[in-house]
């Protein structure tokens, strides 16, 4: 696996430059409110349709969760960008027995409650208007491992134009509870719940 090599100096300028770039290419970003436990490492389930969805993870962590960012992309992808490495990406592949190595080294991570890993539990893209997120197994091997106090949030990421030629996104944002309590079934259960609530409530959103 490829272990993230993050630089603080290139995270806050890329934190920056991402969030001035976002504001060209979108009308609003719009976060729920949402608050951090304090003490605790996040790990950030994200629904995962775009291009865009590991900058958003960085967007969050950095402006709305106040955590070191660390990401986990497909190995492929990584290599072709290894500029994200110094941004804190680091690789997984699923094909190979060192996803498991991969899943240990996420938990280290989350045992500093400084940190935020974003890990994409569908494994591929799959359209936000699916109404089911399927939580790969892996995310189960990855819960159990972390050691610090965690708490697991989902993120679910939702995109409307009306009036505008420009999208907003909008981020529906729920506490999962913390690593350690709650079971991978609750955990998938919870999500699903969650996001259909987070599909009907983007019908009433402001805009």
């Amino acid at each position: 696996m490829i272990p993230a090599r993050r630089v603080k100096l290139f995270s806050n300028w890329f934190a920056r430059y991402m969030r001035f770039r976002m504001r060209s290419y979108f009308k609003r970003l719009v976060v729920m409110p949402f608050k951090p436990k304090e003490g605790h490492s996040v790990l950030l389930l994200c629904n995962h349709f775009s291009w865009w969805d590991g900058l958003w993870g960085n967007y969050l962590a950095y402006w709305h969760l106040d955590r070191k960012l660390y990401i986990m992309m497909q190995e492929d992808h990584l290599r072709k960008r290894m500029l994200l490495n110094l941004f804190g990406g680091f690789s997984i592949n699923r094909t190979s027995r060192e996803m498991i190595k991969s899943l240990q080294y996420a938990a280290n991570l989350l045992n500093d409650k400084e940190n935020l890993v974003v890990v994409f539990p569908q494994g591929q893209l799959v359209s936000n208007h699916t109404t089911e997120i399927v939580v790969e197994k892996g995310i189960e091997r990855l819960i159990k491992n972390i050691k610090g106090p965690c708490q697991i949030v989902y993120s679910c990421a939702l995109i409307d134009y009306f009036e505008s030629l420009k999208p907003s996104v909008f981020f529906h944002l729920y506490d999962c509870g913390v690593a350690g309590e709650v079971s991978f079934d609750e955990l998938t259960e919870r999500i699903n719940n969650f996001h259909q609530q987070a599909l009907k409530a983007q019908v009433d959103v402001e805009h």
